[in-house]
């Protein structure tokens, strides 16, 4: 059950921090808005509720010593995706705090890059917190207001991944994964060939069976020609 909650929670914060990142790579370019920074704050601040929930949760569990050794390799190796994840999420934070220092919205003058990315983001946003509609309350200097926050959640996430080495020491080289790398991508690949070998066969098949109707309708017109024949022959004998 505590196996089961914790994956949960893991999931929704991959989810979650995944809709960050991909909010983060549009400050500046065509979809920025004052929507989009409101956006960035309320999916930041779900990200490190998880965030905080999966650490109590895990951390619970590690300090549990009557944990059999299999459910402890298992929660080791969701220990170290949790704080990969939570490092990514650092790692994007750092990339909103200096995109929103290049790009403030009350500035007309300066110019937006162009990402490639258009398009609302309201709809990623509302699907990874699992809400139908983001609502918009933030005031109009959101993105001046937003970064002196931003920059102290920075801290609190640096100050929890301190306080996540020292309470539970995990080495992520010690933890041994389940599959081999690029196990996805080749079992990915083995399904398309096999999906491949399957069409070819079904072909074949079909092919094989024009051939035999082909050749019953050849057999059958040759013993008809050699019966008519041996007809003739037998009446002008």
């Amino acid at each position: 059950m505590v196996k089961e909650e914790c994956k949960a929670l893991l999931d929704a914060l991959n989810k979650v921090t995944a809709c960050y990142r991909h909010m983060v790579l549009t400050i500046g370019g065509t979809s920025d808005s004052q929507n989009l920074r409101e956006e960035l704050k309320k999916t930041r601040q779900k990200a490190q509720e998880l965030a905080v929930a999966n650490r109590n949760k895990l951390t619970t569990v590690l300090k549990d010593k009557t944990v059999s050794k299999e459910d402890k390799a298992e929660f080791e190796r969701l220990w170290v995706i949790f704080s990969t994840c939570l490092e990514i999420l650092e790692i994007d934070m750092r990339r909103a705090l200096e995109l929103g220092h290049e790009f403030p919205l009350n500035v007309p003058k300066k110019h937006l890059i162009q990402t490639g990315m258009s398009g609302g983001t309201s709809g990623v946003a509302a699907r990874a917190m699992s809400v139908q509609n983001m609502k918009y309350e933030a005031e109009r200097n959101i993105d001046v207001m937003d970064l002196k926050d931003l920059e102290n959640e920075i801290n609190q996430v640096g100050e929890m991944m301190y306080e996540m080495e020292m309470k539970v020491n995990v080495p992520q080289w010690t933890v041994e994964a389940k599959q081999d790398p690029g196990a996805e991508l080749k079992s990915t690949i083995s399904v398309g060939a096999s999906s491949i070998g399957m069409i070819s066969v079904e072909e074949n098949k079909s092919f094989c069976d024009i051939s035999k109707v082909l050749a019953g309708i050849v057999f059958s017109a040759v013993l008809i020609i050699a019966i008519v024949l041996a007809v003739c022959v037998v009446k002008l004998s």
